[in-house]
């Protein structure tokens, strides 16, 4: 991978209810898909590999790294998503890139010149959240990602100045705390989550610079311990 010329990449997103897989390049995005199944992501991701490689005509050997989202979300989903993304690029021979799942949803509206704030359902009354601003040809995390409840964060976004755009399933939800700050807007439901083609294109990036991982580096994006964990603390 010389250079960090052509290199297809397969992309494979479910830190959220949602489930999505791309394929893309140096030509952009050929192929994506999402669906939203409950938690039902075990079943849906090898049909939606599938899918892509056909809508993009290419055979799944073409693929040269594969992407994954790290989190921080549910964790179920994620350790599904991170799994089946290590296994297919250890069959593949393949490195891969690991993106975050906040970093994903502020790439997509990285045309505002607002404060962006990514904002993802943590359950248990809570949100993993972090702050962005737009730079050139992208977005730029400025604050650690952290979780906290909605509260916390409309205290936090009381105490800044600027208008803020808030985007992400956790900022929907938790929509009446934020409705009454003022210059503070919450993106649309389309926008809510994390996107298998951002995933594409903020990795095809990275591959130009070949900043790759082998499979067994790959680290989730956790924030809490899992609630599995918790619950079996308290038994």
């Amino acid at each position: 991978m010389a250079g960090g010329t052509a290199v297809l990449i397969l992309g494979i997103e479910s830190a959220t209810q949602q489930v999505g897989c791309a394929l893309g390049g140096h030509e952009g995005v050929l192929a994506s898909a999402h669906s939203a199944r409950g938690r039902r992501h075990a079943e849906t991701i090898a049909p939606q590999v599938q899918f892509v490689t056909r809508q993009a005509r290419v055979e799944l050997r073409d693929v040269g790294c594969v992407a994954v989202d790290l989190g921080p979300g549910l964790y179920t989903g994620l350790r599904v998503g991170i799994s089946s993304a290590m296994a297919m690029a250890y069959a593949l021979g393949v490195p891969m890139i690991g993106v975050s799942s906040l970093d994903l949803l502020a790439f997509a509206v990285r045309h505002t010149n607002r404060v962006i704030v990514a904002a993802i359902d943590a359950r248990r009354s809570e949100l993993f959240y972090a702050f962005y601003r737009q730079v050139p040809g992208g977005v730029q995390r400025v604050s650690d990602a952290q979780v906290g409840t909605p509260d916390d964060l409309a205290s936090q976004l009381l105490a800044t100045s600027e208008e803020v755009l808030l985007v992400g399933d956790g900022a929907r939800r938790y929509s009446e705390v934020f409705d009454q700050l003022q210059k503070t807007e919450i993106a649309e439901q389309d926008l809510a989550h994390p996107s298998a083609a951002s995933l594409v294109q903020l990795a095809h990036a990275r591959a130009l610079r070949e900043d790759f991982v082998k499979p067994w580096e790959l680290k989730p994006i956790y924030l809490r311990v899992p609630d599995a964990d918790i619950n079996w603390s308290t038994r």
